[in-house]
């Protein structure tokens, strides 16, 4: 692991993350318990579903504020990104707030140009500096309790999911044997495998996504397009065009640049759940007409 310059080389402890390495080291336990379609099926739905739950809200509510929520939605927002075993929202609104100050500079904690690949991806969240939440960056969140509240205790909900997982095998291998699953399936293929292809997909939009793709807006750092991190992320992959316009709840400016979260919460949005998605500015649509030309 390369360590940035100026950093001190005590300061990466891999201990303050044994969660995180079990979680890692935990993925190599499905050569043991095998697979069947529903422990796979689950693992995508929950892939799927927790995907949106840090897009949507983790990343393009609480760290950009580009809708508005009523107070429990917003704080099922919350826990729904929690989920993903992300931390909480405060301090991943903080983190992400901090990126886009300091994009690509030194002060970006995940840059891969100013820190090279390996530390944006994962070594920055090993730095005991990095570890409290920074209240500042985040003043508006901070005056709901029930956030705080989930941003000291953030395990509880990843920790109530493997639960859920759980018992859930344990029922369906008593009930319904011909399934072919058992809690141990469930636990590792549902929570295991699903929980760290989130976090490394997740952290790609941080290091690959400044250094892989198209850039398409002349924005002050290397923020990139990629199709594929679109897919993977549902739509977190548009990574120019989200610094070019961060504050907009879409980041698929065009019809053809697939953004499923977005789609997702004009749907919310048809039901009343999520209000005012804030829409590209004026400037970035008369950008994008002139780019069709």
């Amino acid at each position: 692991m390369s360590v940035p310059d100026g950093a001190d080389r005590r300061s990466i402890h891999w201990v303050e993350i044994w969660p995180f390495l079990l979680l890692q080291a935990s993925c190599l336990a499905v050569f043991a318990v095998g697979w069947s379609p529903i422990a796979v099926a689950v693992a995508v739905g929950l892939y799927v579903v927790r995907m949106f739950g840090v897009t949507a809200f983790y990343h393009r509510y609480f760290s950009h504020r580009s809708f508005r929520l009523g107070r429990a939605m917003q704080f099922a927002g919350a826990l729904l990104g929690a989920s993903a075993a992300q931390r909480g929202p405060l301090w991943w609104a903080a983190h992400h707030r901090r990126h886009h100050r300091h994009s690509d500079t030194g002060a970006d904690v995940h840059s891969p140009h100013a820190h090279g690949v390996l530390w944006s991806h994962i070594g920055w969240i090993a730095a005991p500096e990095h570890q409290g939440t920074d209240l500042e960056q985040v003043r508006d969140l901070a005056v709901f309790p029930e956030l705080r509240w989930l941003d000291r205790h953030y395990y509880v909900v990843p920790f109530a999911l493997l639960g859920a997982l759980l018992l859930a095998g344990w029922l369906l291998e008593r009930h319904a044997p011909q399934l072919g699953t058992d809690a141990w399936q469930l636990a590792v293929w549902g929570f295991c495998l699903s929980t760290a292809a989130l976090f490394h997909v997740t952290a790609a939009v941080n290091s690959l996504g400044h250094l892989l793709g198209r850039r398409v807006w002349p924005t002050r750092d290397h923020s990139r397009n990629s199709l594929v991190l679109a897919l993977l992320t549902l739509g977190e992959g548009w990574h120019n065009n989200h610094h070019w316009c961060p504050g907009a709840a879409r980041q698929g400016f065009r019809w053809w640049e697939i953004d499923i979260s977005y789609y997702l919460l004009r749907l919310l949005a048809v039901c009343g759940l999520v209000h005012d998605l804030r829409p590209l500015p004026a400037r970035a649509r008369a950008d994008a007409r002139r780019l069709r030309r």
